[in-house]
Protein backbone atom coordinates (compact mmCIF):
# COMPACT_ATOMS: atom_id res chain seq x y z
CA UNK A 1 0.00 0.00 0.00
CA UNK A 2 1.42 3.25 -0.98
CA UNK A 3 0.51 6.41 1.46
CA UNK A 4 0.40 9.86 -0.17
CA UNK A 5 2.54 12.74 1.50
CA UNK A 6 -0.52 14.14 3.06
CA UNK A 7 -1.60 10.85 4.64
CA UNK A 8 2.09 10.54 5.88
CA UNK A 9 2.10 13.72 7.38
CA UNK A 10 -1.51 12.81 9.56
CA UNK A 11 -0.02 9.38 10.84
CA UNK A 12 2.74 10.87 12.03
CA UNK A 13 1.14 14.30 13.49
CA UNK A 14 -1.23 11.34 15.30
CA UNK A 15 1.91 9.30 16.12
CA UNK A 16 3.38 12.64 17.78
CA UNK A 17 0.12 13.38 19.46
CA UNK A 18 -0.22 10.27 21.15
CA UNK A 19 3.53 10.40 21.95
CA UNK A 20 3.18 13.72 23.49
CA UNK A 21 -0.02 12.39 25.62
CA UNK A 22 1.76 9.19 26.33
CA UNK A 23 4.57 11.34 27.66
CA UNK A 24 2.23 13.95 29.53
CA UNK A 25 0.32 11.19 31.64
CA UNK A 26 4.11 9.96 32.99
CA UNK A 27 4.78 13.37 34.43
CA UNK A 28 1.41 14.06 35.73
CA UNK A 29 1.97 10.86 37.56
CA UNK A 30 2.51 11.46 41.48
CA UNK A 31 5.51 10.07 43.21
CA UNK A 32 5.55 6.46 44.88
CA UNK A 33 6.97 6.74 48.22
CA UNK A 34 8.48 3.32 49.13
CA UNK A 35 9.93 1.19 52.67
CA UNK A 36 12.57 -0.18 52.22
CA UNK A 37 14.93 -2.79 54.87
CA UNK A 38 18.05 -3.65 54.21
CA UNK A 39 19.30 -4.96 51.47
CA UNK A 40 15.63 -5.61 50.19
CA UNK A 41 13.30 -4.27 47.75
CA UNK A 42 15.95 -1.21 46.14
CA UNK A 43 19.14 -2.66 45.53
CA UNK A 44 17.14 -5.90 43.91
CA UNK A 45 15.39 -3.63 41.71
CA UNK A 46 18.66 -1.41 40.78
CA UNK A 47 20.64 -4.42 40.03
CA UNK A 48 18.15 -6.25 38.32
CA UNK A 49 17.62 -3.17 35.79
CA UNK A 50 13.87 -2.41 36.96
CA UNK A 51 15.04 0.81 38.50
CA UNK A 52 15.39 2.09 34.92
CA UNK A 53 12.98 4.18 32.58
CA UNK A 54 10.38 4.17 35.41
CA UNK A 55 7.58 7.01 34.41
CA UNK A 56 6.98 8.35 37.96
CA UNK A 57 9.49 9.01 40.42
CA UNK A 58 10.04 6.40 43.44
CA UNK A 59 11.25 8.01 46.62
CA UNK A 60 12.70 5.94 48.70
CA UNK A 61 12.80 5.46 52.72
CA UNK A 62 14.63 3.60 54.71
CA UNK A 63 13.92 1.57 58.02
CA UNK A 64 16.08 -0.91 60.00
CA UNK A 65 12.93 -3.42 60.23
CA UNK A 66 9.10 -4.25 60.02
CA UNK A 67 7.86 -2.79 62.98
CA UNK A 68 8.50 1.27 62.30
CA UNK A 69 8.07 0.32 58.89
CA UNK A 70 4.63 -0.93 59.53
CA UNK A 71 3.95 2.71 61.60
CA UNK A 72 4.84 4.34 58.63
CA UNK A 73 2.16 2.43 56.50
CA UNK A 74 -0.35 3.19 59.25
CA UNK A 75 0.65 7.11 59.28
CA UNK A 76 0.28 7.52 55.35
CA UNK A 77 4.10 8.84 55.25
CA UNK A 78 4.81 6.14 52.34
CA UNK A 79 2.64 4.24 49.85
CA UNK A 80 4.01 0.50 50.08
CA UNK A 81 6.19 -1.29 52.06
CA UNK A 82 7.37 -5.16 52.23
CA UNK A 83 7.12 -6.71 55.01
CA UNK A 84 6.60 -10.65 56.40
CA UNK A 85 3.31 -12.00 57.32
CA UNK A 86 3.74 -11.46 61.09
CA UNK A 87 4.42 -8.43 61.10
CA UNK A 88 2.13 -6.90 58.76
CA UNK A 89 -0.90 -8.43 61.32
CA UNK A 90 0.40 -5.81 63.74
CA UNK A 91 0.08 -3.07 60.82
CA UNK A 92 -3.35 -4.02 60.24
CA UNK A 93 -4.49 -4.52 64.48
CA UNK A 94 -3.20 -1.13 64.83
CA UNK A 95 -6.10 -0.08 62.79
CA UNK A 96 -5.01 1.22 59.30
CA UNK A 97 -6.16 1.20 55.90
CA UNK A 98 -3.91 -1.35 54.39
CA UNK A 99 -3.72 -4.01 51.68
CA UNK A 100 -1.84 -6.73 50.46
CA UNK A 101 -1.41 -5.84 46.83
CA UNK A 102 1.83 -8.69 46.25
CA UNK A 103 3.09 -11.69 47.73
CA UNK A 104 6.45 -13.05 47.34
CA UNK A 105 7.35 -16.88 48.74
CA UNK A 106 11.09 -17.27 49.69
CA UNK A 107 12.06 -21.17 50.05
CA UNK A 108 15.31 -22.91 50.37
CA UNK A 109 17.30 -21.42 53.02
CA UNK A 110 16.78 -20.43 56.61
CA UNK A 111 15.37 -17.18 55.68
CA UNK A 112 14.15 -17.11 59.30
CA UNK A 113 15.69 -19.05 62.57
CA UNK A 114 16.02 -19.30 66.08
CA UNK A 115 19.96 -19.04 66.42
CA UNK A 116 22.05 -19.43 69.76
CA UNK A 117 25.74 -19.03 70.34
CA UNK A 118 28.24 -21.42 69.08
CA UNK A 119 28.86 -22.97 72.64
CA UNK A 120 25.35 -22.56 73.92
CA UNK A 121 24.30 -25.57 75.83
CA UNK A 122 21.11 -25.27 74.60
CA UNK A 123 20.46 -27.91 71.86
CA UNK A 124 16.94 -27.97 71.11
CA UNK A 125 13.56 -26.11 71.88
CA UNK A 126 12.87 -27.38 74.90
CA UNK A 127 16.08 -26.58 76.45
CA UNK A 128 15.16 -22.61 76.09
CA UNK A 129 12.89 -23.43 78.93
CA UNK A 130 13.00 -20.48 81.31
CA UNK A 131 15.97 -18.59 78.95
CA UNK A 132 16.10 -14.98 77.14
CA UNK A 133 15.24 -14.73 73.84
CA UNK A 134 15.94 -11.55 71.66
CA UNK A 135 13.62 -10.65 69.00
CA UNK A 136 11.46 -7.82 67.31
CA UNK A 137 8.06 -7.39 69.03
CA UNK A 138 5.51 -8.12 66.48
CA UNK A 139 8.26 -9.49 63.86
CA UNK A 140 8.14 -12.72 61.88
CA UNK A 141 10.88 -13.74 64.32
CA UNK A 142 9.00 -12.67 67.37
CA UNK A 143 5.97 -15.18 65.80
CA UNK A 144 8.69 -17.60 64.62
CA UNK A 145 9.68 -17.97 68.34
CA UNK A 146 6.09 -18.46 69.34
CA UNK A 147 5.57 -21.27 67.18
CA UNK A 148 8.86 -22.91 67.74
CA UNK A 149 8.02 -22.83 71.68
CA UNK A 150 4.63 -24.35 71.20
CA UNK A 151 6.02 -27.47 68.59
CA UNK A 152 8.40 -28.22 71.58
CA UNK A 153 5.17 -28.17 74.02
CA UNK A 154 6.16 -24.85 75.45
CA UNK A 155 4.22 -21.70 75.40
CA UNK A 156 5.48 -17.98 76.00
CA UNK A 157 4.78 -18.22 79.36
CA UNK A 158 8.23 -20.94 79.80
CA UNK A 159 10.50 -17.98 78.13
CA UNK A 160 11.47 -14.59 78.84
CA UNK A 161 11.49 -11.93 75.82
CA UNK A 162 13.47 -9.61 75.28
CA UNK A 163 12.63 -6.42 72.50
CA UNK A 164 15.24 -4.73 70.48
CA UNK A 165 15.90 -3.80 67.43
CA UNK A 166 18.64 -6.08 65.39
CA UNK A 167 21.08 -4.19 65.61
CA UNK A 168 21.02 -4.00 69.40
CA UNK A 169 19.61 -7.90 69.32
CA UNK A 170 23.22 -8.97 67.55
CA UNK A 171 25.08 -7.07 70.30
CA UNK A 172 23.11 -8.88 73.32
CA UNK A 173 23.41 -12.02 71.80
CA UNK A 174 27.46 -11.86 71.54
CA UNK A 175 28.00 -10.61 74.74
CA UNK A 176 25.93 -13.29 76.18
CA UNK A 177 22.79 -11.28 77.98
CA UNK A 178 20.28 -13.44 76.08
CA UNK A 179 20.39 -16.98 75.16
CA UNK A 180 18.73 -16.75 71.72
CA UNK A 181 17.71 -14.36 68.80
CA UNK A 182 14.85 -15.00 66.43
CA UNK A 183 15.35 -13.48 63.69
CA UNK A 184 15.46 -13.17 59.52
CA UNK A 185 17.81 -12.49 56.77
CA UNK A 186 20.16 -10.89 56.42
CA UNK A 187 20.59 -11.17 60.21
CA UNK A 188 20.51 -14.51 60.20
CA UNK A 189 23.29 -14.66 57.76
CA UNK A 190 25.69 -12.23 59.21
CA UNK A 191 25.46 -13.94 62.91
CA UNK A 192 25.93 -17.24 61.76
CA UNK A 193 28.73 -16.41 59.55
CA UNK A 194 30.70 -13.72 61.34
CA UNK A 195 29.62 -15.01 65.14
CA UNK A 196 29.41 -18.73 64.44
CA UNK A 197 26.29 -18.40 66.10
CA UNK A 198 23.63 -22.04 65.77
CA UNK A 199 20.59 -22.16 63.93
CA UNK A 200 18.59 -24.22 66.15
CA UNK A 201 15.58 -23.77 64.36
CA UNK A 202 14.79 -22.78 60.68
CA UNK A 203 11.43 -21.08 59.76
CA UNK A 204 10.82 -23.19 56.71
CA UNK A 205 8.59 -25.56 58.25
CA UNK A 206 6.95 -23.23 60.96
CA UNK A 207 6.18 -20.38 58.85
CA UNK A 208 4.71 -19.40 55.22
CA UNK A 209 8.09 -17.37 54.61
CA UNK A 210 5.81 -15.59 52.33
CA UNK A 211 6.81 -11.15 51.66
CA UNK A 212 3.93 -8.67 51.59
CA UNK A 213 3.92 -5.67 49.54
CA UNK A 214 1.39 -3.97 51.56
CA UNK A 215 0.13 -0.51 49.91
CA UNK A 216 -2.31 2.07 51.43
CA UNK A 217 -6.03 2.71 50.89
CA UNK A 218 -4.85 6.35 49.56
CA UNK A 219 -2.34 5.13 47.17
CA UNK A 220 -4.59 2.16 46.04
CA UNK A 221 -6.74 4.80 45.25
CA UNK A 222 -4.77 7.73 44.00
CA UNK A 223 -1.85 5.86 42.66
CA UNK A 224 -2.81 2.87 41.10
CA UNK A 225 -1.01 2.98 37.46
CA UNK A 226 2.20 3.29 39.81
CA UNK A 227 1.43 0.09 41.80
CA UNK A 228 0.80 -1.98 39.08
CA UNK A 229 3.96 -1.31 37.31
CA UNK A 230 5.97 -1.52 40.69
CA UNK A 231 4.65 -4.55 41.41
CA UNK A 232 5.39 -6.06 38.31
CA UNK A 233 8.64 -4.74 38.48
CA UNK A 234 9.49 -7.05 41.83
CA UNK A 235 8.31 -9.77 40.50
CA UNK A 236 10.36 -9.32 37.01
CA UNK A 237 13.01 -8.37 39.45
CA UNK A 238 12.88 -11.42 41.95
CA UNK A 239 12.40 -13.81 38.31
CA UNK A 240 16.06 -12.11 37.31
CA UNK A 241 17.54 -12.95 41.13
CA UNK A 242 16.82 -16.59 40.64
CA UNK A 243 18.76 -16.87 38.01
CA UNK A 244 21.54 -14.54 38.63
CA UNK A 245 22.51 -15.22 41.93
CA UNK A 246 25.77 -13.86 41.83
CA UNK A 247 24.81 -10.53 40.49
CA UNK A 248 22.17 -10.30 43.12
CA UNK A 249 25.01 -11.30 46.02
CA UNK A 250 27.20 -8.95 45.20
CA UNK A 251 24.85 -6.35 45.42
CA UNK A 252 23.56 -7.46 48.60
CA UNK A 253 27.09 -7.75 49.72
CA UNK A 254 28.18 -3.82 48.92
CA UNK A 255 25.73 -3.08 51.17
CA UNK A 256 25.33 -6.00 54.27
CA UNK A 257 29.59 -5.86 54.47
CA UNK A 258 29.83 -9.61 54.50
CA UNK A 259 31.79 -11.97 52.42
CA UNK A 260 30.60 -12.08 48.92
CA UNK A 261 30.79 -15.66 49.28
CA UNK A 262 28.37 -15.88 52.27
CA UNK A 263 25.47 -14.21 49.91
CA UNK A 264 26.39 -16.19 46.66
CA UNK A 265 25.66 -19.45 49.07
CA UNK A 266 21.99 -17.60 50.06
CA UNK A 267 21.31 -16.30 46.80
CA UNK A 268 21.97 -20.15 45.50
CA UNK A 269 19.93 -21.93 48.07
CA UNK A 270 17.18 -19.47 47.95
CA UNK A 271 14.07 -19.49 45.69
CA UNK A 272 11.52 -16.11 45.15
CA UNK A 273 8.47 -16.57 43.87
CA UNK A 274 5.07 -14.63 43.49
CA UNK A 275 2.24 -16.32 44.89
CA UNK A 276 -1.09 -15.11 44.27
CA UNK A 277 -3.63 -13.72 47.03
CA UNK A 278 -6.18 -16.34 47.71
CA UNK A 279 -8.52 -17.42 50.22
CA UNK A 280 -5.69 -20.22 51.61
CA UNK A 281 -3.33 -17.42 51.74
CA UNK A 282 -5.65 -15.26 53.87
CA UNK A 283 -6.36 -18.12 56.13
CA UNK A 284 -3.44 -18.72 57.15
CA UNK A 285 -2.66 -14.99 57.98
CA UNK A 286 -5.61 -15.51 60.01
CA UNK A 287 -4.22 -18.37 62.03
CA UNK A 288 -1.18 -15.98 63.03
CA UNK A 289 -3.54 -13.22 63.99
CA UNK A 290 -5.53 -15.70 66.19
CA UNK A 291 -2.47 -17.00 67.95
CA UNK A 292 -1.20 -13.19 68.33
CA UNK A 293 -4.65 -12.46 70.06
CA UNK A 294 -4.08 -15.77 72.28
CA UNK A 295 -0.72 -14.88 73.53
CA UNK A 296 -2.28 -11.23 73.85
CA UNK A 297 -0.46 -9.55 71.42
CA UNK A 298 -3.74 -8.23 70.01
CA UNK A 299 -6.57 -7.11 72.24
CA UNK A 300 -9.14 -8.07 69.68
CA UNK A 301 -10.32 -10.40 66.88
CA UNK A 302 -8.57 -8.89 63.67
CA UNK A 303 -10.36 -10.00 60.35
CA UNK A 304 -7.58 -10.30 58.09
CA UNK A 305 -9.15 -10.46 55.46
CA UNK A 306 -9.80 -6.98 54.85
CA UNK A 307 -5.74 -6.42 54.36
CA UNK A 308 -6.03 -7.58 50.78
CA UNK A 309 -6.45 -6.53 47.80
CA UNK A 310 -7.28 -9.90 45.52
CA UNK A 311 -7.56 -7.32 42.29
CA UNK A 312 -3.93 -7.33 42.39
CA UNK A 313 -3.59 -10.87 41.11
CA UNK A 314 -4.52 -9.78 37.43
CA UNK A 315 -2.05 -9.20 34.68
CA UNK A 316 -0.09 -5.81 35.26
CA UNK A 317 1.27 -4.33 32.09
CA UNK A 318 4.24 -2.08 33.61
CA UNK A 319 3.57 1.41 32.33
CA UNK A 320 6.70 2.15 29.95
CA UNK A 321 4.99 -0.96 27.92
CA UNK A 322 1.44 0.28 28.12
CA UNK A 323 1.14 2.43 25.02
CA UNK A 324 3.46 -0.06 22.58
Amino acid sequence: MVFTTPFKRLLLGTALALGLAATAAAADLQPLRVANQKSTIKALLEVSGEAKNVPYTIQWSEFPSASPLGEALNANAVDIGALGDAPYVFALGAGGSLKVVSIIHAEGRNTTAVVVPKDSPINTVADLKGKKIVTGRGSIGHYLAIKALASAGLSTQDVQFIFLLPSESRLVLDNGTVDAWATWDPYTTVVTSQSQARVLVSGNTLLSNHLYLAATGQAIADKRAQLDDFVARVDRAYAWANTHPNEYAAAQAKITGLPLAVHVEVAKDTRLNPVLIDDAVISGLQVTADTYQKEGLLTRHLDVSQGFDKSFNAKRVPLDQASR
